[in-house]
């Protein structure tokens, strides 16, 4: 059933986007848990057997039902665009008992049998310590499972956000959904989501704004959640995941140097995080004025985007530029 979100004036000042390192461990469980889980993640899914075989993950399983309601406070949408994820965790960890056991309760209603079940009551009973038993597991979900790779994953979001912010600049909301589509369309200020979810059929965003989070492992599905008080949220399928877990092929390195020479490859390859011109040239012992013009091109073929920070200007890879990287 589609979910139509209606716009007011001031809605359309508040839309933002942010990225979740808490929300990304969530859905990288509801990943281990599906049936259909996607081929894009199976390079990841390989890796992370051992590591998975060390968890006892049916706590976290009994909120995170195929279709239905998973508690706001799991992963409420972030403050800030960035945020860590200890100051996601310890907004976990300062959940109210009260708004816990709501949540709980509602969600266990999607999992039939579960609320009355010894699990389901001990969690209800005592609400603060499921608080924090939950909040263990996801720290140990998250240093085990995602940790070791949040900086390809993080570069891969960061991206995203770029190239949607991009959109709208150039085209307003109109050009900013218009490629998530059919999931997403937008028409006489109403965005339509069409999710495997049930739910209501109109939210009225009342002054909130939107917030919009790119995720690398929700894969087809778009989602839309988050009741009062939390902002409306979407998440949505990021750009670019069909090559995150890429690993080189032989002699695919000396193939990218020839393509691109051998500056610009190692250009591209340094890029881990977040890199301004300065502290690039300082790293692979160019000048410069050299790496800014190989920085320039590279932007211009789609593979690097900039963002300024404060005085700085930081690049990164965009999608192309990660599927580039990791298939040479």
């Amino acid at each position: 059933m589609p979910l139509h979100m209606s716009f007011g004036r001031d809605d359309l000042l508040r839309c933002r986007f942010a990225i979740s390192p808490l929300g990304q461990t969530h859905e990288a469980v509801r990943t281990l848990l599906r049936s259909e889980r996607h081929g894009y993640h199976l390079p990841w899914l390989r890796r992370v057997r051992s590591a998975v075989a060390g968890l006892d993950l049916s706590l976290l399983a009994l909120f995170m039902p195929i279709r239905g309601y998973t508690p706001d406070f799991l992963g409420p949408p972030p403050e800030v665009p960035y945020p860590t994820f200890e100051e996601e965790l310890a907004r976990l960890r300062a959940t109210d008992a009260a708004t816990a056991r709501s949540e709980m309760a509602l969600s266990l209603t999607w999992n039939p049998g579960s609320a009355d079940s010894p699990a389901g009551q001990a969690l209800l009973d005592d609400p603060a310590r499921a608080v924090r038993r939950l909040a263990e597991l996801t720290e140990r979900v998250w240093l085990a499972l995602l940790a070791p790779d949040w900086p390809r994953v993080r570069a891969l979001l960061e991206a995203d956000v770029a190239y949607r912010a991009r959109r709208l600049a150039d085209g307003g909301l109109e050009m900013l959904f218009a490629d998530l589509r059919p999931a997403l369309s937008w028409a006489d200020g109403q965005l339509t989501v069409r999710t495997r979810a049930g739910g209501p059929e109109v939210q009225q965003l009342d002054g909130r704004g939107l917030l919009l989070m790119p995720n690398v492992f929700v894969w087809p599905d778009v989602i839309s959640g988050f009741a009062p008080p939390w902002q409306p949220t979407v998440i949505y399928p990021a750009r670019g995941v069909g090559g995150l877990w890429q690993e080189p092929a032989e002699g695919a390195a000396h193939a990218l140097v020839r393509l691109l020479g051998a500056n610009r490859a190692a250009i591209l390859s340094a890029l881990e995080d977040p890199t301004a011109t300065t502290a690039l040239a300082q790293r692979l012992g160019l000048a410069p004025s050299s790496v800014s013009a190989h920085l320039g091109v590279l932007r211009a073929a789609g593979l690097l985007t900039s963002r300024r920070d404060g005085h700085r200007v930081l690049y990164e890879r965009t999608p192309l530029g990660i599927a580039l990287l990791g298939a040479g």
